[in-house]
């Protein structure tokens, strides 16, 4: 199934987002998909997945971020508060009440920020490589020489400098994609064409920049869910591959303990890109997780 297309109106600017509709939707709550930062957009996180919800009748909406895909860049700049109440924003303009919300990694944290900013709107929650869930983005001896180089990387612009020469490698871009798409008949050539018709929008890059700004601090980040998961009573499932270059598995398995009510989904061999890498895994999971949600 083919989603379409649509932009909305969210009173700062437009938003453009793709929305899958069954021809005969349950009474299930609507499925809000976020996807992460960095290049990529709604059709590169949930193109596959998607589809495959709406086939087994439930609504879902994946919105572009703004400064991603075909939304333009916002006149406010990103940090994760800002993100956390877009989301907000974006259900309100669909007149979405309470949603099954699903995100990876930016797009988890944003997720997460917003199950526990509004409880009452939230019937189901997704983590999928999620950001949001330890003090740095590495595990390990190296964590804080490596945050701090970070750090200094971003600060100095090296980081965005880095990004933008190497989206113009395509050999580069392949072994990049290769890395969250580890599996050879996931990692196909319209998957690729899509990233790099991602990286070559004029402002590529300049969203996430400001985010990792806002985010990436000298010794740790400045976001970091871990301490209040034990306030949301949300179901949620929480989906992460053993290879996630991006955030180490230790952080969901810990997740996942810490959380009242948690599936666990490890998806051995995986990537970031874990709904893409292992279809065949992580599907059947989702659907499985969306029959148990409540406020059917």
């Amino acid at each position: 199934m083919r989603p379409e297309r649509t932009t909305i109106d969210l009173g700062w600017g437009p938003v453009s987002y793709l929305a899958w509709q069954p021809d005969a939707a349950g009474q299930a709550p609507a499925v809000v998909l976020l996807h992460g930062g960095g290049a990529d957009n709604a059709w590169l996180s949930w193109g596959g997945l998607g589809a495959a919800l709406a086939d087994a009748g439930h609504r879902v909406y994946a919105p572009d971020h703004p400064g991603y895909g075909e939304s333009p860049l916002p006149p406010w700049p990103h940090t994760q508060e800002r993100l956390v109440a877009h989301v907000g924003t974006f259900l309100d303009a669909l007149g979405l009440d309470r949603v099954t919300l699903g995100g990876l990694s930016m797009g988890g944290g944003m997720a997460l920020g917003f199950t526990l900013d509004h409880p009452d709107r939230v019937c189901g929650l997704m983590l999928f490589g999620s950001y949001g869930l330890a003090d740095r983005q590495y595990a390990g001896l190296a964590a804080m020489p490596a945050q701090a180089l970070s750090w200094v990387a971003v600060r100095t612009g090296a980081m965005g400098r880095i990004m933008r020469r190497s989206a113009r490698n395509r050999t580069l871009m392949r072994a990049s994609l290769r890395s969250i798409v580890r599996n050879p008949a996931e990692c196909t050539p319209e998957l690729f064409d899509a990233v790099m018709a991602e990286v070559a929008r004029p402002d590529a890059f300049t969203a996430f920049e400001q985010w990792q700004r806002d985010q990436i601090l000298p010794g740790r980040l400045r976001t970091n869910y871990a301490p209040r998961l034990g306030e949301v009573r949300t179901p949620t499932l929480v989906v992460h591959g053993t290879h996630d270059s991006g955030v180490p598995v230790a952080y969901a398995k810990a997740a996942a303990k810490a959380l009242p009510d948690a599936t666990l989904l490890v998806v051995d061999g995986a990537g970031h890109w874990v709904q893409r890498d292992r279809p065949e895994r992580v599907t059947p999971a989702v659907r499985e997780f969306l029959r148990r949600v409540p406020g059917r």
